[in-house]
């Protein structure tokens, strides 16, 4: 079964921009009215190709096999027991093989979310004699526990970790990593820029 981590936000404001994409080039076809219609084409290609790079595809996926970690050009395959440990900075950075490193594109972490997390993490000051808080379930509180001090990327960058460990222990093959390109990104990238080109030629 997989389980895919990706940036919420920008992949909803990425479909947003697809749907503002798709009206405007029927109303540009609709009303082609040459030169100036093919630039805005061009520059909606260009913008499009952009969005679809950095905020539909990069994507941090487990499978029951490995890791796979979709970046803007390129995917990476990591089978369990081969990673050899996860650091988390504004990146999650997987470490393996020959000291190399994988740094996944989602999900990330903004100095602002860190911080909010260690607020959270910190101790609260009861003020006054009585709670005014609810008081959680046994649950709740495991849940405030687990995350406390943490960033999503933390959690993500330990649930990687635990399951490299278990790889380990169950002694499986450390097998090299697989690395293609993202052709779905270069056939975007690809058409972007004969757009521009044309909208160039033209001009």
């Amino acid at each position: 079964m997989k389980e895919s981590y990706r940036s919420k936000t920008a992949f909803a404001l990425a479909w947003v921009w697809l749907a503002f994409v798709a009206f405007n080039v029927w109303d540009l076809i609709a009303h082609y009215t040459g030169k100036s219609s093919l630039v805005a084409l061009a520059v909606l290609g260009a913008l499009t190709a952009l969005v679809y790079s950095i905020a539909l595809r990069p994507a941090t996926v487990f499978t029951q096999e490995g890791l796979v970690g979709r970046n803007p050009f390129r995917t990476t395959f990591l089978p369990w027991a081969s990673i050899d440990d996860v650091t988390v900075s504004h990146s999650i950075n997987v470490h393996h093989g020959d000291e190399r490193v994988l740094r996944l594109w989602t999900p990330m972490s903004s100095a602002r979310e860190r911080a909010k997390a260690q607020r959270r993490g910190a101790p609260r000051r009861q003020r006054g004699r009585f709670t005014t808080e609810p008081t959680l379930s046994r649950s709740e509180q495991a849940a405030v526990e687990a995350f406390a001090g943490k960033t999503h990327a933390d959690w993500v960058g330990d649930q990687i970790r635990e399951r490299a460990e278990a790889a380990r222990r169950r002694d499986e093959q450390a097998a090299p990593p697989r690395v293609t390109w993202s052709y779905d990104s270069i056939a975007v990238l690809v058409a972007a820029i004969a757009l521009v080109v044309a909208a160039i030629v033209v001009a």
